[in-house]
């Protein structure tokens, strides 16, 4: 069949667009990966592009998405306004993140939760001093686990040291250097969450490398590895896959019943001990 005339009198195509942050970055390889299994089930193909966190570059693959005529949108959003995407022509989802300025379906993880448990956790096992290194606190993802850091401290009746906090490290590199200030401070922290992967991934080493491997560690996302490290370590397991399969799901039922409410849906994750 011609796909081209097909969707001129369909009004749009059989496809649907993705846009992520980036292929290469922990947690959207998987999330791809479910979004194309699960809409192929459904006789879809999948365009896939990345915003590199770039606001500017968000709105100009939408727009093109949009041109293209796809029957949805799935978006990891920017940390930007995005009301702007309320005129959108076409049913849209966002994934694991809520967006600044836009009422719509969003399909991720209870961040805040999560963050909360992990960091009782810590506490349960007799930690007073915890770290938090965290990716970009302007990202709604990384603010949910932010609080609910907080809210773990204040719960069990704890401070929160403001040398002990390192947000916006949005690479490796940067958590790594987080986590040698810490080991250099004066109040030294007994235990670490990390909010993000990519913080774990630099984080980690650097307890190693400064023989450190008796600070406790928690991190948001499991990571290659993570199983064979020395003393073992903790993590939430977020699974990009089952976000990206609820992500499909949701969408569908907006294609089909475009006055649903918009609606929040939560994966369930689970602390990895």
């Amino acid at each position: 069949p011609d796909l081209v005339g097909r969707s001129l009198r369909c009004g749009t195509d059989a496809t649907i667009g993705l846009l992520v942050e980036s292929i290469a970055a922990p947690l959207f390889p998987e999330l791809v990966a479910a979004v194309e299994s699960a809409s192929s089930d459904a006789g879809k193909s999948v365009l896939v592009a990345s915003t590199r966190a770039d606001a500017g570059r968000e709105l100009r693959v939408v727009t093109e998405l949009l041109r293209r005529r796809v029957s949805g949108l799935l978006v990891v959003p920017t940390a930007s306004d995005h009301s702007w995407l309320a005129r959108a022509a076409a049913p849209l989802v966002l994934v694991d993140r809520r967006a600044e300025g836009l009422d719509a379906d969003m399909v991720g993880t209870d961040d805040k939760r999560a963050a909360f448990d992990a960091v009782a956790h810590l506490i349960a096992h007799g930690h007073r001093d915890i770290a938090y290194v965290g990716d970009y606190s302007r990202v709604s993802t990384s603010a949910a686990r932010l609080a609910g850091y907080r809210e773990a401290m204040a719960h069990y009746g704890l401070l929160v040291h403001d040398e002990l906090v390192h947000a916006d490290c949005p690479t490796a590199r940067a958590a790594s250097a987080a986590m040698s200030s810490l080991l250099a401070g004066g109040r030294q922290p007994t235990a670490v969450f990390s909010d993000a992967t990519r913080c774990s991934l630099g984080v980690v080493p650097v307890l190693h490398e400064h023989r450190r491997t008796d600070v406790a560690f928690v991190g948001f996302g499991d990571f290659a590895m993570a199983d064979a490290l020395v003393p073992a370590v903790t993590v939430v397991d977020h699974s990009g896959a089952a976000v990206g399969r609820a992500a499909v799901a949701r969408l569908a039922r907006r294609i089909s019943e475009p006055t649903l409410m918009p609606e929040i849906v939560h994966v369930p994750v689970r602390l990895v001990e």
